[in-house]
C-alpha cells in the first residue's frame, strides 16, 4: 500500500520544475500544491517541523527571507514557524515532496 506523494512549491522555481521532470521519468504521480495559491495547514507545518526541524525547512536564504521583519524571524516558539510560513509561505525551501514521510 503506497500513499499519495505531493509536492508542495511554487510553477516558477526552478528545483520545482527539475523535480516534477525528474518524477516524471520515473513515472511516479506527485499532486502538486502551489504554495502561492494554497494557505498550508498547521497540522502539516507541524508534522513538517516534526521530522525535519525549522531548519531544513525554512529557507534563510532566499528573497522571502531578507523581506521578512526581524520580529517574525524570531522563532523560538512552533507557534510563531507556523504563523511565518502560513503568512510567507515561499519561506519554505523548495520543493517539499511529502507522503507520510518527507523525501
Amino acid at each position: 500500500m503506497t500513499q499519495d506523494i505531493h509536492m508542495y512549491g511554487i510553477k516558477n522555481c526552478d528545483a520545482v520544475r527539475k523535480s516534477i521532470r525528474w518524477l516524471a521519468t520515473k513515472q511516479i504521480d506527485a499532486e502538486f500544491h502551489d504554495l502561492k495559491n494554497q494557505v498550508l495547514e498547521s497540522a502539516l507545518i507541524i508534522e513538517w517541523l516534526e521530522q525535519v526541524g525549522k531548519d531544513k525547512l525554512i529557507n534563510k536564504r532566499g528573497l522571502t527571507w531578507r523581506k521578512i521583519s526581524a520580529e517574525e524571524k524570531i522563532l523560538d516558539e512552533q507557534s510563531a514557524i507556523i504563523r511565518l510560513i502560513q503568512n510567507n509561505p515561499t519561506v519554505v525551501k523548495r520543493p517539499v515532496l511529502f507522503n507520510g514521510t518527507f523525501w
